[in-house]
């Protein structure tokens, strides 16, 4: 019989339309000889629905509506293992075998969602609730990061708003340039790249609208390089790829809309040698991150050769055009097969 793939989708969260674009792309290549897709949309004010109507509803943002949506929640309750569909006000059960959510940013990727999944003992497609949130956290990620033997950027924290006694001298010691991040966020929301001492107050507070903690950073004088990873025990590396910025850095609009940027995969300026190290380092992240399903990790390389860690993405962009499948494309894996890959590895074959 075939198993029913909750794909989870929308949420509270400013990369709601991010969203619907990578779950059209999934739900488009699910194998529907093994797998029945059951579609939950959660809106921006947080409302649940079961979807019923066409994807191409979901990529073009008109899902919400009377004719193909009716309330939904998961149950908590392991007995149900699954969701309460409200069909006319008529509660029944639609039985899951696993979720996967393509909740990008707050409230989805943070581990949220997975706990909620975990409680009600439905398996993940992807990284489960302390996973999701230690990637989330960038200063946590940063010291656990560090403490599995790769360097991260030197920063400092600020967990609330009354920063300005000893900004000053603490962003000096980093030196300049440097950037001011919201510590649990995503798709480059908040971040900015401080020239000088003038800009920061500035920058700490556009950080902090995002988030109740922020982290300033060193730059690290160096090009973005990614790595894309499926799997459980056995873990599958893309190839890498590098971001090549003529001006500025990986903001919203050079990730979504570029002027600047571009990708290149297979990456162009790393060696055979650097791309096995870098290779070698994501797989230590990934693990002692305590990673699963899949995720993509992006590090720094800088001209002398050191490697630093940046960040780890567990619900990475999966549109045709998104670097994770792409990393995996370049080593002969479909997109579907990438898919129903990542679905196989949290249902019992």
């Amino acid at each position: 019989m075939k198993k029913t793939i909750a794909i989870i989708f929308g949420g509270c969260s400013s990369e709601y339309g991010i969203s619907l674009k990578s779950a059209y792309s999934v739900i488009s290549h699910i194998d529907t000889e093994k797998y029945e897709p059951a579609l939950f949309g959660i809106t921006p004010s947080g409302e649940w629905f079961y979807f019923t109507g066409e994807p191409e509803k979901i990529r073009d943002d008109i899902w919400h509506n009377p004719a193909d949506c009716v309330r939904a929640i998961i149950s908590p309750c392991r007995k149900t293992h699954g969701v309460w569909v409200f069909d006319d006000n008529r509660p029944r059960v639609l039985r899951i075998d696993a979720a996967m959510p393509i909740l990008h940013g707050k409230n989805g990727e943070d581990g949220t969602i997975q706990g909620l999944l975990e409680l009600a003992g439905i398996p993940i497609v992807g990284c489960g609730a302390l996973s999701s949130a230690l990637c989330m956290d960038k200063d946590k990620a940063h010291k656990i990061a560090e403490a599995a033997g790769v360097p991260a950027a030197r920063s400092f924290t600020l967990r609330n708003a009354n920063y300005k006694a000893d900004i000053l001298d603490q962003a000096e010691e980093l030196g300049y340039p440097l950037f001011v991040k919201p510590v649990k966020n995503g798709s480059s929301y908040g971040i900015t790249k401080v020239m000088n001492k003038c800009d920061l107050y500035a920058a700490v507070k556009l950080a902090f609208e995002y988030d109740n903690e922020v982290i300033v950073e060193e730059n690290i004088d160096g090009f973005e390089v990614g790595c894309a990873i499926l799997g459980n025990d056995h873990l599958i590396v893309g190839d890498v790829d590098e971001i090549s910025l003529t001006d500025g850095f990986l903001d919203y609009q050079e990730k979504y809309t570029p002027k600047t940027a571009s990708t290149l995969c297979p990456a162009v300026g790393v060696s055979g040698k650097q791309a096995g190290e870098i290779k070698e380092k994501a797989k230590t992240i990934y693990r002692a991150l305590g990673c699963a399903g899949f995720a993509r990790v992006d590090m720094f390389l800088t001209s002398s050769g050191k490697i630093f860690f940046n960040e780890v993405n567990t619900i990475p962009g999966f549109t045709a055009h998104s670097r994770f499948p792409n990393m995996l494309k370049s080593i002969g894996m479909s997109f579907g097969q990438i898919v129903n890959g990542a679905i196989g590895l949290a249902v019992s074959e």
